[in-house]
């Protein structure tokens, strides 16, 4: 089971090679896709991809470490603002990379403020959920209110792309194709890099903890330690999507930052698959194709069709859409093997 190698941490050979085929079969459609398709549509599939890297964050906090934040538009937030900010003041074929490392570093230690008061304070479940939404509120209101650096509601524009420089040489990623495989080839390591980790030792002391928290404790891990450590990777993580959105798209409004991201990288995450790694990349997609399709013709449906959509996936497939690829996948493997036992 897919399950079983990305949730638990216990390693299974047949598991892991069924998760690295899917994995490799999905990341085959964004890697073609330039070769058949126009700049716009590429446009879309690239932000699909970084909104999925979002999720990615979520779900490694959420799936991984059991804690489930309702404000982590806040940290995306503040890595997308710290770059359109910051790249400006810097200049040079390189801005737009020190804005997204100073908007991680910042997304970062507001997560080890707020991690470590919160969690080696003992808030955990609801409560943790709560004080995180009121993060985000707060993180709006102040993008908002301090117009003179943030734009107010109107954003900020001309974030520089990303890019290197050193003396007279310079790379500078401005057109669609190689953002677009900039954002793929960073959306794959931080999977791998994710999934490696969490399919070992660290992997079964986060699946304790989540289990059963005290016992984890009893059992002597410094608990409170390791969800800090999770949060603030989750967001750094979700702060590097936040730059490479601003660095790509050129734009930043407080939506970025708002609690309505917030609600939807929940959505996504819990349509894809909780905890399986690939999955918030496809509850991603899907969720922002379907808004995309709904809007086209009617903006005032979508609200409502989300709803319905996300309620039907909860008594349909509780699961996640991911689960569905594996029972194929099993099917499939099935079906091999009786045709390889018959006469």
């Amino acid at each position: 089971m897919i399950e079983s190698a990305t949730t638990s941490g216990r390693p299974t050979s047949s598991a892991d090679r069924a998760w690295l085929l899917i994995a490799a079969g999905l990341a085959a459609i964004p890697l073609l896709y330039p070769l058949w398709t126009d700049p716009y549509s590429l446009s879309v599939v690239r932000d699909a991809l970084i909104f999925g890297l979002f999720a990615l964050s979520l779900d490694f906090l959420w799936g991984k470490a059991g804690i489930l934040s309702f404000g982590h538009a806040a940290f995306f937030g503040v890595g997308a603002y710290g770059t359109a900010i910051v790249a400006p003041m810097i200049g040079g074929d390189a801005a737009g990379l020190v804005g997204c490392l100073a908007g991680i570093a910042m997304a970062v230690g507001i997560a080890v403020v707020v991690g470590y008061f919160l969690i080696f304070g003992g808030v955990r479940g609801a409560y943790f959920t709560i004080v995180t939404l009121a993060l985000s509120l707060v993180a709006q209101h102040i993008v908002i209110g301090w117009a003179r650096v943030t734009g107010g509601d109107a954003g900020l524009i001309g974030t520089p792309p990303p890019g290197i420089g050193f003396g007279e040489w310079s790379f500078v990623l401005a057109d669609p194709v190689s953002q677009h495989y900039l954002v793929l080839a960073i959306s794959l390591a931080a999977v791998l890099a994710i999934w490696a980790a969490c399919r070992g030792q660290y992997g079964r002391v986060l699946a304790a903890i989540r289990g059963n928290e005290l016992r984890a404790r009893t059992l002597g891990h410094n608990t409170g330690l390791h969800l800090l450590v999770v949060l603030m990777l989750s967001a750094g993580l979700a702060a590097l999507a936040g730059g490479l959105y601003a660095m790509v798209s050129g734009f930043v409004a407080p939506d970025l930052i708002g609690l309505l991201l917030s609600t939807e990288v929940i959505v996504w995450v819990a349509i894809g698959g909780r905890g399986t790694l690939i999955g918030p990349f496809i509850g991603a997609f899907v969720v922002l194709r379907l808004q995309q399709e709904v809007s086209s013709f009617n903006p005032r449906l979508w609200p409502l069709l989300i709803g319905a959509f996300f309620v039907a996936m909860v008594f349909l497939f509780p699961n996640g859409l991911l689960p569905l690829f594996e029972r194929a996948w099993e099917r499939m493997r099935g079906v091999a093997r009786k045709r390889a036992l018959a006469p």
